[in-house]
């Protein structure tokens, strides 16, 4: 069964397909495991594309005055509050002392203040903030349009290539920590109900049942990305591509064949005629 389990594992969507995995290659897991992350790579990079850096390059453009970070300060020179950029999903402005003034309409908005950055979510009392590094007194972080505009434009291809290999290999590295997690309760539970599955089939089964969660993951950022989800509706969809891995990690067992079961039914002609002889 493991020499043609790769033939026959060529779909990660429904349980039965997700099952044959368990007795495929391990490589061949691993490859439709690449494919899969790379998808939502593509995904989140598009969504980077289209929704993030323009945002980015017009508040980089509306900085009308200069600044500079000093020892874990932002030292700013310009009006404040100011709006800067406000798409549908990202906004950033600056409050130097988030006085509450400006209200975006973005899903989340980016405000710099004077001793930390706060993001808020589109959801009531929902926001989070983040420190700026600390820098000793004798490195100065420029903050203006002359400053910011040309690191932007050399960096932005390297960005792009970190999202994609960050969020590749950030979701390989999860799938498989989730797979060592949960392919002993899983062949446990196997081996008590008589079913058909080693220990290292068991791992296998467990890194394939994440896969149909991936392709969700990748459904929701593009359904996000042209408006069709909203940003809790999107929130869901991460939820859900989690339970989902469970959900065909432990229903797949009722698919995978008893132990010492036979493959094909008899030949009843073949049974008679031996019986005969």
């Amino acid at each position: 069964m493991s020499g043609s389990g790769a033939n026959f594992a060529s779909e990660p969507i429904t349980p039965r397909g997700v099952v044959a995995f368990a007795h495929a290659r391990t490589g061949w897991l691993w490859l439709v495991q690449f494919i899969v992350a790379g998808l939502v790579a593509v995904a989140a990079l598009w969504f980077f594309n289209d929704r993030c850096a323009p945002a980015i390059a017009e508040a980089i453009r509306n900085l009308d005055g200069s600044g500079e970070i000093h020892s874990g300060e932002l030292v700013w020179h310009g009006e404040s509050p100011r709006m800067l950029a406000e798409e549908r999903f990202l906004g950033l402005d600056i409050d130097l002392n988030h006085t509450g003034r400006l209200h975006g309409s973005s899903e989340v908005q980016v405000e710099f203040g004077r001793d930390f950055i706060r993001f808020f979510f589109n959801l009531p009392g929902c926001y989070a903030d983040c420190y700026y590094p600390y820098n000793p007194p004798d490195e100065i972080i420029p903050v203006s349009r002359e400053d910011l505009e040309p690191l932007w434009g050399a960096w932005l291809v390297e960005i792009q290539g970190l999202l994609v290999a960050g969020v590749a290999a950030g979701l390989l590295l999860w799938w498989n920590a989730l797979a060592t997690v949960f392919w002993l309760p899983v062949w446990l539970l196997g081996y008590l109900t008589n079913r058909d599955l080693g220990l290292l089939a068991a791992w296998r089964l467990a890194g394939a049942s994440f896969l149909p969660g991936g392709l969700l993951l990748a459904l929701g950022i593009f359904g996000y990305n042209f408006g069709v989800l909203d940003l809790v509706q999107f929130g869901l969809v991460v939820v859900a591509h989690l339970l989902l891995g469970w959900l065909y990690l432990f229903a797949g067992l009722l698919f995978l064949p008893r132990r010492g079961a036979k493959g094909g039914k008899k030949n009843p002609f073949e049974v008679k005629q031996k019986a005969e002889s």
